[in-house]
């Protein structure tokens, strides 16, 4: 069913996904219902898709967990492979192809890992990994050496060393919760790591990097926000990577978020097939700015495992982003970076419009082809602000 939205104006539609004819709306709208009930077998998702006989292949010895919330699957379409959501839940036998790069640890995120909960990669921020669980595992998943191991919540002796690890490390002024996906915990063992964190007196904020508005939208409850409140200042990163993934159910979660605070920034993956285009980053950041959701980067895939075929090229995302140069609000432009193989970190790309040099005179020629010429002053005019030293520390 296709429902026009009254956070939306004009032509733009969202969709309102209703639950199965067997399946009543106080279940349908109840995330603890979702979880329990997800698809995670063949059969399951006979129920809700016409499978090909490469999908089915797929079920019989996957590389990586198959789970997703009944609202989510109900987003892909039933019958069509090409699916652009379907390619993000469901397994493909191409999984088991490995045509150019392979890595289980793509990000090298354990030789960044000083406690097994904790990712320290940069001096000033770093990742709690509070639970491994996820309501849906998408298939270019870039911790699959971590999640999916069914422990929902870290260990009592392993969450009070990494506490002390945080409260050590002085340098520490954000903490992202990570996993897995925070958002899966009950609200009492959220709330209780919000807290414990905000106890550390250089900790400056909280980020809570989640799927759940996209995957289970229905999580984003009034007693959730209310209880999360409290904490401020907390920031949501979130992880739409299609505009059909933006429905009525994601939009009101999204305005509740807002209304009440939160502010949100999103990272979206490039995926071959589902997203690469212009067309479709411009229709899910427009989507997203108009209910206050920043788009913040959009990611080159990484090499994780099984991901091969989900995998776009460099040159095809540089094509995307050239495209939407100068025709897409800044506030609309995600950033468009690569994490490097091995743990190197995240590398911007941005288009080059610089035509030549002289002397301290550059030449420019912009999206549309104005070109202009800006002289750079002579570093002897660069002066040092003369409080620098007092802002050393903060």
């Amino acid at each position: 069913m296709i429902y026009i939205d009254a956070v939306f104006t004009g032509k733009r539609t969202v969709y309102l996904l209703e639950p199965p004819p067997d399946v009543g709306l106080q279940d349908w709208n109840s995330w603890a219902w979702q979880s329990k009930n997800s698809l995670r077998t063949l059969e399951d998702f006979s129920k809700y898709f016409e499978l090909s006989d490469e999908e089915i292949r797929a079920f019989s010895s996957p590389q990586f967990k198959i789970q997703v919330t009944p609202y989510y699957a109900k987003l892909a379409d039933k019958k069509n492979p090409q699916d652009p959501i379907r390619k993000i839940l469901l397994p493909s036998i191409k999984e088991y192809q490995s045509d150019f790069q392979q890595m289980l640890d793509p990000l090298g995120e354990n030789q960044n890992r000083p406690h097994p909960r904790i990712i320290h990669r940069y001096p000033d921020r770093l990742l709690f990994l509070v639970t491994d669980y996820c309501s849906v595992y998408c298939r270019y998943c870039t911790r699959k050496h971590f999640t999916a191991k069914d422990q929902v919540f870290i260990k009592k002796s392993e969450y009070q060393t990494a506490l002390e690890y945080i409260e050590n490390n002085k340098n520490i002024r954000e903490v992202i919760l990570s996993g897995g996906d925070p958002l899966t915990l009950s609200n009492n063992k959220l709330f209780q790591v919000i807290e414990d964190i905000y106890k550390i007196k250089h900790v400056d904020l909280i980020r809570i990097g989640t799927r759940m508005p996209v995957v289970a939208p229905m999580r984003i409850e009034r007693e959730l926000v209310e209880g999360l409140k409290k904490f401020h200042p907390i920031y949501f990163m979130l992880h739409f990577n299609h505009p059909r993934e933006v429905t009525q159910q994601s939009a009101e979660a999204l305005t509740l978020l807002a209304d009440n605070g939160f502010p949100m920034f999103n990272q979206m993956v490039f995926l071959n097939g589902v997203n690469n285009h212009p067309v479709i980053v411009k229709a899910l950041s427009r989507r997203l700015l108009k209910l206050r959701v920043k788009p913040y980067y959009m990611f080159q895939c990484d090499p994780s495992e099984g991901t091969d075929h989900l995998r776009t090229s460099v040159e095809n995302s540089l094509e995307v982003q050239k495209a939407l140069w100068g025709k897409l609000s800044g506030l609309a432009m995600p950033n468009l970076s690569l994490d490097i193989p091995g743990g190197g970190g995240k590398v911007g790309f941005v288009p080059n419009f610089e035509t030549h040099q002289e002397g301290r005179t550059r030449y420019y020629r912009g999206w549309d082809g104005i070109e202009g010429e800006y002289i750079s002053p002579s570093e002897n005019n660069i002066l040092i602000p003369i409080d620098v030293d007092q802002y050393r520390d903060s």
